[in-house]
């Protein structure tokens, strides 16, 4: 159901886009806006799953959650500044990508998906947030 959701999620600005609506700049607030939320409900799920049922995912789980609003923050910020921020390693689909595997492997019985997976999701999300500090330090 969650795959499914954050799946729909991931198409609807090329759905926008190839139906010939460029949006409003309101639309895209509001996007953007869900799509944090949609993250952190997701994650904070996850977190309460693991909690209950005695996982050790409390560390990543939270950092993927700070960090992702972090990818987000200093891209919103930059380009506020006028600063183009358009790199990095994970972008939100590839972040969903990664939850979205690591999630499915484990109720499929990988029992090590989610270990691997979320600090593997950790370390793209750190390396996102390295890129983005970088580009706008250069080009300030």
């Amino acid at each position: 159901m969650i795959a499914l959701f954050l799946l729909s999620d991931l198409f609807d600005g090329t759905i926008a886009r190839l139906s010939g609506s460029n949006g409003t700049r309101f639309g895209a607030l509001l996007d953007s806006t869900l799509d944090r939320i949609s993250d952190a409900v997701v994650i904070i799920a996850l977190i309460f799953w693991s909690v209950e049922n005695e996982r050790d995912w409390l560390v990543p789980l939270i950092a993927s959650l700070l960090l992702g609003f972090l990818i987000s923050y200093i891209k919103a910020r930059a380009e506020g500044l006028g600063i183009p921020c358009e790199v990095g390693v994970a972008e939100r689909a590839e972040r969903l990508i990664v939850l979205l595997t690591a999630t499915g492997l484990y109720g499929l019985g990988v029992t090590t998906a989610m270990d691997v997976g979320l600090w593997f999701l950790v370390a793209i999300n750190a390396v996102t947030v390295a890129q983005r500090f970088y580009v706008v330090m250069r080009d300030a």
